[in-house]
């Protein structure tokens, strides 16, 4: 349910509707826009249906959210969320791009990935210190020992950081280095992970699952939006299909689908979604012209001796191609690199 104040509600009428919310033991989440503040009512809405909520000061109507997504909704909130990465947009007319290797493996290679993803034009670096993998005998990542690396580039290169979460018991750890949680499609659907993510102060940038549907992905984000963290991202990353022709479907048609059902930015990662580099550039196109706001790359410097995802990496140069072939295409649809 939302509760839509008037523009001259005071701080006093919305305290007071927030109280008597919690009283019925539903949860209050406010949102503040330009001209008008929503209070959004999530838990068993029942017991509200008896209550003439628009009797109360400031309250300017009342309506129900019938999708089962409720602050994640574009009714909820018509504008689209912008989130910010320490200075860095996401989801407002500058195209994000996160690019880097699949795993950290080392701290020199790992700096000229940075330093020449920089130069391109990306403004996050992607890499990942804990390694979810199909076989426990693969590469598992180097742990905290990646986190530092990544933030020895950041630090010379200014890039943000984007680095997966696996276990609730790392986020503290994590935290400490990275300036964006990714929870991976392994772990979409992980409640408890959602849990705690959306209790930490630090943007998520959330992968759809291999086989799940967009309204699963919108539930799952639905679980960080309730624990107090708005600061969320969707991630398009390739579904498993019958097509074997790819490593999996990259569902563009998601895009705007999400961005017509959801106020949260969507992110598209073409490397998973096609699993070949040479893919890479065409659907990143692609993406921008569905509406992305951002993409996540995969880029290495040297992709035949990567620990995972050779395949699939773009080498720097490719990078700096796709990069300025990306341009004209955003420039098309009303954005900017």
């Amino acid at each position: 349910m939302i509760i839509v104040l008037r523009p001259d509600a005071t701080k006093k009428d919305i305290d007071h509707i927030i109280t008597k919310v919690k009283k019925l033991g539903l949860k209050a989440m406010v949102s503040r826009g330009v001209e008008r503040t929503i209070i959004g009512v999530i838990g068993e809405e029942d017991v509200l249906r008896m209550r003439p909520l628009e009797a109360f000061p400031g309250v300017e109507k009342v309506m129900p959210i019938l999708k089962p997504y409720k602050l994640v909704s574009r009714e909820f909130r018509g504008k689209s969320t912008v989130v910010d990465v320490d200075g860095v947009r996401i989801g407002g007319k500058k195209i994000a791009v996160m690019a880097g290797p699949c795993s950290v493996e080392d701290l020199k290679g790992l700096m000229k990935i940075g330093k020449a993803v920089k130069k391109s034009g990306a403004t996050i670096l992607r890499g990942g210190a804990f390694k979810p993998r199909t076989s426990p005998y693969s590469f598992q990542g180097l742990g905290e020992e990646g986190l530092k690396y990544l933030k020895e580039v950041k630090e010379a290169t200014g890039l943000k950081i984007v680095t997966e979460v696996m276990d609730i018991r790392d986020i503290p750890l994590i935290e400490e280095y990275a300036d964006i949680l990714q929870v991976g499609a392994r772990n979409m659907q992980n409640f408890n992970l959602l849990k705690e993510v959306g209790l930490s102060k630090k943007p998520v940038l959330l992968k759809r699952g291999i086989s799940a549907t967009v309204k699963e992905l919108l539930m799952s984000a639905e679980y960080v939006l309730a624990n107090g963290n708005f600061n969320c991202m969707l991630c398009e990353r390739g579904i498993r299909t019958f097509e074997d022709s790819t490593r999996f479907t990259l569902d563009l048609n998601a895009v705007p689908l999400i961005k017509k059902m959801s106020h949260l930015p969507v992110i598209v990662d073409p490397s998973h979604g096609t699993g070949k580099w040479e893919l890479v550039s065409s659907m990143s196109r692609a993406a921008i012209a569905a509406g992305a706001d951002g993409l996540i790359v995969e880029v290495h410097h040297s992709p035949e001796d990567a620990y995972s995802d050779g395949a699939q990496s773009l080498v720097p140069d490719k990078f700096k191609e796709m990069m300025e072939a990306l341009a004209p295409v955003a420039k098309a649809v009303g954005r900017e690199l």
